[in-house]
C-alpha cells in the first residue's frame, strides 16, 4: 500500500534558521542534569550498530532507548539478552548493516525490519514506540526514531518507514540533501543519520508549538 505524509513546514528551506537552532539546542554537550539526554542515544557506548554488537541486543541498546523516555519491561529484557537473544540476533543478521533509508528500492510484506519489529511487538510491555526505537538503535541509517509527538506532525497515511523512504527519495532525494545539509551546517557529525535529523527537528519544533505534549514520553500503545 502507498503511503504518504506531511513533510512539515520545519523541514523546508524557508525555515532553515529554525531548524539548525533545534538541532543545536538537541545536540549541545550533556553535562550533570543539563543538555537533551537523547541526543547520546546513537553514541553511547559506541553506538548500537558497532561491529561488535550490531547483530545483538545489549545491555547498552536498552539504556539507550531509556534515553529517548521509553523503557524495555524487565521480562522483555531477559527475553532480548537471554532466553530469545539468539531469535533476535538471527533476525538482525538479515538486515544489512549499511543500508540507508533512501536507498531502498520498496518495501516488501515480509520485509526483514517488519519481522522484527513485529517479534518485538510479542514481548509483553513493548509497544510499537519502544519497538522502533530498539530498531532504531541498531539501524540508525535505516530505521527512524518515531513516536506520537512525530505522528502528530507528519500524518503517515499507512506505514511510516514507506512514507519517509517515499519522501526522501522525492524531487531527486532533495528531502534527504536538505537534512544532511543541517546537520553539516550545525557540525554535529556524520555519524548522526538524516532519519535521525528528521525526527529531531521534526520533534523539537512540533513539541515547542504544542507545550502540553510531553516529549519522549510516549504512550506506547497503538
Amino acid at each position: 500500500m502507498t503511503s504518504t505524509l506531511i513533510v512539515p513546514p520545519i523541514l523546508t528551506p524557508a525555515l532553515r534558521d529554525e531548524a539548525v537552532e533545534h538541532l543545536r539546542r538537541y545536540f549541545a554537550p550533556v553535562s550533570g542534569t543539563t543538555g537533551w539526554a537523547g541526543s547520546r542515544f546513537e553514541r553511547l557506548a559506541g553506538g548500537g550498530d558497532r561491529p561488535d554488537t550490531a547483530d545483538r541486543f545489549t545491555a547498552d541498546d536498552l539504556v539507550a532507548v531509556s534515553l529517548l523516555s521509553v523503557s524495555v519491561p524487565p521480562h522483555g529484557a531477559i527475553q532480548l539478552l537471554e532466553s530469545r537473544a539468539d531469535e533476535f540476533a538471527r533476525l538482525l543478521a538479515e538486515i544489512p548493516h549499511d543500508l540507508e533509508l533512501v536507498d531502498v528500492e520498496s518495501i516488501p510484506d515480509d520485509w526483514a525490519p517488519n519481522r522484527l519489529w513485529t517479534a518485538l511487538r510479542d514481548i509483553h510491555g513493548i509497544g510499537w514506540v519502544t519497538a522502533g526505537k530498539l530498531l532504531a538503535r541498531k539501524r540508525p541509517r535505516l530505521i527512524p526514531v518515531y513516536d506520537t509527538v512525530v505522528q502528530a506532525a507528519v500524518e503517515p497515511t499507512a506505514s511510516f518507514w514507506e512514507a519517509l523512504r517515499a519522501a526522501l527519495r522525492a524531487d531527486d532525494r532533495a528531502l534527504h540533501r536538505h537534512l544532511l545539509s543541517l546537520r553539516d551546517e550545525v557540525g554535529i557529525g556524520d555519524d548522526i543519520s538524516a532519519l535521525r535529523v528528521f525526527d529531531v527537528v521534526v520533534w523539537m519544533h512540533h513539541r515547542y508549538l504544542d507545550p502540553a505534549s510531553d516529549a519522549d514520553a510516549d504512550a506506547d500503545a497503538a
